[in-house]
């Protein structure tokens, strides 16, 4: 049996939560949903429960609904439900925002992913592949069942206490990270800020397309390289992207609190420090407003990934 890795925390950081969901809403949108072949599946009367007969060749995706393996399926992936497993199940198991239940006589192939839930097996040494992985992330699980319930709750969000405490974490976060960036690579923020000024839009633009190309790129990958390759590329990409987006929102917070700063505010204000947490209280109150925060959070993506990409083009676009 492979190595199980267990997290479980209840903390959270507020933005990783919706970088989180807006992956998991594109990657829904784009997988075929091959579940609905006559047949294979059936739904319950409350349409809470999706039951798999006998379906070796399918891949089971479902979004709000608990799934029960009756027979086969080739794999299962759940989003805001419980994977009951009572035959077999030749590839992997996966669910966010619910729990893997295997059954004494049920048998999983491939590796099984818990996001926000837990894998229950009815015996101490389940029918498993060997060498297969069991990773559980004990983190979001009501907040996930709640999205898949309300879809429209990622676009719109609560105004609640906690909903305005997150958000003051998040400054509080940022504020330091940011700091802490300026400080340690001044010369790096300042030329960052420099080719923003130069050209906002042709930073975003290329942030942008490379974005869209990369995303392309990890999708097709899942289809036409081997699981262990396609998931290294994929945690690959995640970390660059995130380094990139960190990158992008400090350097962001630094030249918006700056301007803010030189048009608002007399010279006796012209702290970095004050430009820093300007800047970070604005992307923070653009990162709560419903709807624009998603153009928000893909404006940080695309300039962060189009700083990185031309940080050795400065001097030919002040030439130009």
């Amino acid at each position: 049996m492979g190595h199980t890795l267990t997290i479980k925390s209840a903390l959270f950081f507020e933005r990783l939560t919706q970088l989180h969901l807006f992956a998991a809403f594109t990657l829904l949108l784009i997988v075929p949903m091959s579940f609905l072949a006559q047949g294979q599946t059936t739904l319950s009367a409350d349409q809470q429960t999706m039951t798999v007969e006998n379906a070796p060749e399918t891949e089971v995706i479902s979004f709000g609904k608990n799934v029960i393996v009756k027979q086969s399926a080739k794999g299962v992936f759940a989003f805001g439900g419980d994977i009951i497993i009572e035959g077999r199940v030749e590839g992997d198991v996966g669910t966010i925002g619910g729990s893997v239940i295997q059954k004494k006589d049920a048998f999983v192939g491939g590796d099984v992913i818990v996001i926000g839930g837990s894998y229950k097996p009815e015996i101490q040494e389940p029918l498993r592949t060997e060498g297969k992985e069991t990773i559980m992330i004990g983190v979001f699980e009501e907040e996930f069942r709640s999205l898949s319930q309300n879809p429209s709750q990622i676009f719109s969000p609560s105004f609640t206490p906690a909903f305005f405490a997150q958000r003051a974490l998040s400054i509080l976060f940022w504020f330091v990270v940011s700091l802490a960036f300026a400080t340690i690579a001044p010369g790096a923020v300042s030329r960052a800020i420099a080719r923003i000024h130069l050209s906002t839009l042709k930073v975003i633009g290329i942030g942008f397309f490379a974005l869209l190309i990369t995303t392309i790129g990890v999708i097709g990958s899942l289809s036409f390289l081997p699981n262990y390759l396609s998931g290294v590329l994929g945690l690959m990409t995640f970390v660059l992207l995130l380094l990139a987006y960190v990158f992008g929102r400090v350097a962001l917070h630094v030249s918006f609190g700056k301007l803010l700063q030189k048009h608002f505010l007399s010279e006796r204000n012209g702290s970095e420090t004050l430009a820093i947490f300007i800047g970070v209280v604005v992307w923070t109150v653009l990162l709560s407003i419903p709807y624009l925060w998603t153009l928000a959070l893909l404006a940080l993506f695309s300039a962060g990934i189009g700083l990185v990409l031309t940080a050795r083009s400065t001097t030919a676009w002040k030439t130009s």
